[in-house]
């Protein structure tokens, strides 16, 4: 159902990245995935620099929703099936920016509206939204979730 819903969304999942350091991608148990933060990865290329500075609020948007599409996948491998999805239950969202810039819950919706509109109302979630100074690889953008999940 989920994958129609992509197909019907235009939406083809990356490849899940793989970790960069010493974590797993993903954690179930106890009826919830956990999944690690992933980074900015818009058509394959990694999007670093800050907002404010080199980037702006577009990209960062933009880097939110390939965070997010990257969590979907992470989501498909580690469940088999996007199916198992019984809810998004929240989003941590790290935006790198200026010291200044105040504009991290636009970014983050980005893959929050992305969560709704694959997921339906089991999309809607809670959320954080920070800035930060620099994030791995100085991506632009991390994410991570935890979401319930229907036993297999």
């Amino acid at each position: 159902m989920i994958d129609a819903r992509l197909a019907e969304l235009g939406i083809t999942l990356p490849e899940p990245a793989a970790p960069v350091a010493s974590y797993v991608p993903a954690v179930e148990v106890g009826g919830f995935l956990y999944i690690s933060g992933q980074i900015s990865f818009v058509d394959g290329q990694l999007m670093t620099g800050k907002i404010g500075d080199t980037r702006t609020e577009e990209d960062g948007i933009a880097a939110a929703r390939a965070c997010g599409l990257m969590l979907i996948a992470q989501m498909k491998k580690a469940l088999g099936s996007l199916d198992r999805v019984e809810r998004i239950v929240k989003l941590g969202a790290f935006v790198a920016c200026v010291p200044d810039y105040s504009g991290q819950p636009k970014v983050a919706n980005g893959a929050s509206d992305l969560m709704e509109a694959v997921f339906g109302d089991a999309g809607k979630h809670a959320r954080s939204a920070v800035g930060v100074p620099v994030l791995p690889l100085d991506a632009t953008v991390e994410i991570d979730a935890i979401v319930a999940v229907k036993p297999a």
